[in-house]
């Protein structure tokens, strides 16, 4: 019974926990974030954030409903996505 509990309810949390947490790192940057900074960045920085929290629901829900593919590959191409912007927002920062 408990085996299947953890499986079915705390799997998903754990798994949406990772992609959730660069998404409020990604906000608590955008908020440090002196205000005369180029706005590109603070959008980059923006999207990076918004794109990790579409890979942790992804993530969440494809944890519940493993036959969807689809949630795997937006899960995938979020993430990827975020740390892309994550990356060139830095980029930009040290430039």
């Amino acid at each position: 019974m408990s085996g299947e509990f953890e499986e079915r309810f705390i799997k998903p949390i754990v798994h949406a926990s990772y992609p959730g947490t660069l998404a409020a790192l990604n906000l608590t940057v955008l908020q440090v974030t002196p205000v005369d900074a180029p706005p590109i960045v603070r959008m980059l920085i923006a999207m990076g954030s918004m794109t990790f929290l579409l890979s942790a629901f992804s993530i969440f829900f494809y944890t519940i409903y493993p036959t969807k593919k689809r949630l795997w590959m937006i899960t995938a191409l979020a993430f990827l996505l975020g740390l892309f912007c994550s990356v060139i927002a830095v980029i930009f920062i040290m430039i």
